[in-house]
């Protein structure tokens, strides 16, 4: 039977009303999603042109609502008669999300909102929201973002939904759980920096001219071996791919993948090294890889716990480099075959993702426990993003200070790395080799505000900022080694191997130019440490950027934009903290960020890798 409701939006279903009530459960975490994914997207009233009902539609379901109902409701927490069968939705967190009003300086929020929408992923963004609110239209939400922006003392999500110039706003509930598993706040505040960073960052000119071209491959034809290094006292397995040429010369390169990855994610590099003189050795990290993930022992181990990520691994991961360099030693020395191949008292270590966690504490940067713990023992997990719930899992590290540093390590290359709260200000200082540092801003695993360009800021050496405008976390990676379904995803948000080809182009030729410093051609690659040379890599929708100093406005921008908008929506969050969850269900009750982990070839494993967090909460 129908419900009957007394306005003339009353719900219509040809369904019985036991189907509709069954739903309940499914609407009250989609809304709640809906609540907190939007938060940070929240607008403000405007009298003369207001909705007033919203049409909840699940399928073939749907309830309207009157706005002005669930403005008494979030006023007092009583529910009104007419909202008697949404009671089992409306709970004391969803009155507090309704009922928050916002403060933000006009003049930061209209800038955020007025770059958001002007960046790449601005029309993404109203699309997903489009999505989610079916019955609108770009122009419509494009104003009550900017509205949103300019009047911040009454922002609301009742007063965003009652800005919308028609007498009814329809959400689909189906689509909301899409879009709260898109946004997580650290990947949006790097969005809003996208204009930012395309202003700041370009420099006028044009490349240098010069009869080289590093990114054409050397006259070295590259060799290939697989060994696999056993190290007895940690009962670790470390397999190895090493790559030299005809000519070996200067320093030994090594390469660290990042969770849930292996040794031949940045193969391409590998081999155009090597084809150069550079010998080359990719290593896989065995608790950490894609072998790992998909072991049959993975998690029933004593010393490992059941989390896919343990908090060992953040100290076995260096100690594996350190490792295999000792191993290496012994195999210049006295392998007949091998014998001068490995310069192993001269390393660039390249790192992705974990793995530039990994190059930087080889390069000596200390980990801040207390600083990690601090943050990770008051979770709020809209705030979060997958790295920040990866590097949680570091925090179960025993306090005793550890030293990780590997003096053999002379450069870093950090492409997209995972550095977040595991490095404070201080810890970052410590490192002293020059560092080269890969930032994507459509990156939604590894974010560029709280996971590059903050840390960047920190780093007291001599270094490089690379930073692709449109890039995404993969984007470095050999697409030969990666699942093409992951430009589909909806969960991991990455690009075509053709969109992102001229990133890896770039890699070749700025890669090769930084590890040459350390040779005597040092001089003839310097043209290609130039931000007008990465420019020139440049396409409409992959922005590339090189630069060795941020300038003072963008530094500005990182201060008086993209931290206040962590406040912003953490403001919006039930004061009642949730413990993190371990499984799906859990994941979606608390509308926490979902990762999907996609292996080569076809294989997906959803997964959800971090710690859980069992200390007691302060009441």
């Amino acid at each position: 039977m129908n419900v009957p409701s007394p306005n003339p939006y009353a719900h219509r279903s040809s369904q019985p009303f036991g189907q509709f009530y069954s739903q309940v459960a499914k609407i009250k975490r989609l809304i709640r999603g809906l609540t907190y994914g939007v938060a940070f997207s929240l607008g403000v009233a405007t009298p003369g042109q207001a909705a007033e009902y919203i049409a909840v539609r699940l399928g073939p379901l749907q309830q309207s609502v009157a706005i002005a109902d669930l403005q008494k409701f979030a006023q007092t927490g009583e529910v009104p008669a007419s909202l008697h069968l949404l009671t089992p939705l409306l709970t004391a967190e969803v009155q507090q999300a309704l009922s928050t009003r916002l403060q933000l300086d006009p003049n930061v929020g209209d800038k955020l909102v007025e770059d958001l929408l002007h960046s790449s992923a601005g029309e993404r963004f109203i699309n997903t929201l489009q999505v989610a609110i079916p019955d609108s239209n770009p122009a419509q939400l494009q104003q009550a973002l900017t509205l949103a922006a300019k009047q911040p003392d009454q922002m609301s999500l009742l007063g965003f939904l009652e800005s919308f110039p028609e007498k009814t706003v329809t959400i689909d509930a189906s689509s909301v759980i899409t879009l709260a598993s898109q946004l997580n706040l650290p990947y949006w505040q790097s969005q809003t920096l996208s204009s930012i960073v395309d202003r700041d960052l370009t420099v006028q000119g044009k490349p240098l001219p010069t009869g080289l071209d590093p990114t054409q491959p050397g006259n070295s034809w590259v060799q290939h071996q697989t060994i696999a290094m056993r190290d007895y006292e940690r009962d670790r397995t470390v397999p190895v791919d090493m790559y030299w040429g005809n000519e070996t010369q200067g320093p030994l390169v090594i390469l660290s993948h990042g969770f849930g990855a292996d040794r031949r994610f940045l193969t391409y590099l590998a081999e155009h090294l090597a084809s150069h003189g550079l010998t080359v050795v990719a290593l896989e990290h065995p608790g950490s890889s894609v072998a790992w993930l998909t072991s049959s022992d993975m998690g029933h181990s004593a010393t490992q716990g059941n989390n896919l990520l343990p908090a060992t691994e953040f100290v076995d991961r260096p100690k594996d480099v350190s490792f295999v360099l000792d191993r290496l030693r012994q195999l210049d020395q006295f392998s007949a075959h091998l014998r001068g191949k490995f310069n192993t008292e001269e390393v660039t270590l390249i790192g992705h993702s974990l793995g530039g966690y990994t190059a930087l504490a080889l390069a000596g940067a200390k980990l801040s426990l207390k600083h990690l713990q601090a943050f990770c023992d008051d979770p709020k997990p809209v705030v979060f993003s997958p790295a920040d719930l990866l590097q949680c899992n570091a925090a179960d590290l025993p306090e005793t200070p550890l030293d990780l540093q590997d003096n053999r390590i002379k450069q870093a290359i950090i492409l997209n790395p995972v550095i977040g709260r595991l490095f404070d200000e201080t810890g970052l200082a410590q490192v002293q080799i020059p560092t080269l540092m890969l930032a994507s801003t459509d990156d939604a695993i590894t974010p560029a505000v709280s996971q590059q360009f903050l840390p960047f800021t920190h780093l007291q050496t001599s270094k490089y900022l690379l930073t692709a405008i449109g890039g995404t976390h993969l984007s470095a990676g050999d697409p030969t080694n990666l699942n093409h379904s992951l430009t589909q995803s909806i969960f991991v948000r990455e690009r075509s191997a053709e969109a992102t080809e001229p990133l890896r182009n770039l890699l070749k030729g700025v890669s090769l130019a930084f590890i040459k410093q350390l040779t005597p051609q040092a001089k003839e690659y310097v043209p290609f440490l130039k931000p007008t040379y990465a420019q020139s890599f440049s396409t409409d929708t992959l922005k590339l950027r090189l630069n060795a100093d941020l300038p003072p406005n963008f530094s500005n921008w990182l201060r008086v934009a993209a931290l206040p908008m962590e406040k912003l929506v953490a403001s919006t969050l039930p004061s009642r903290q949730a413990a993190l969850c371990t499984d799906l269900e859990c994941i979606l009750n608390h509308s926490l960020p979902l990762v999907m982990f996609i292996l080569p070839g076809d294989f997906p494993l959803m997964g959800h890798p971090f710690r859980q967090f069992r200390r007691k909460r302060k009441k």
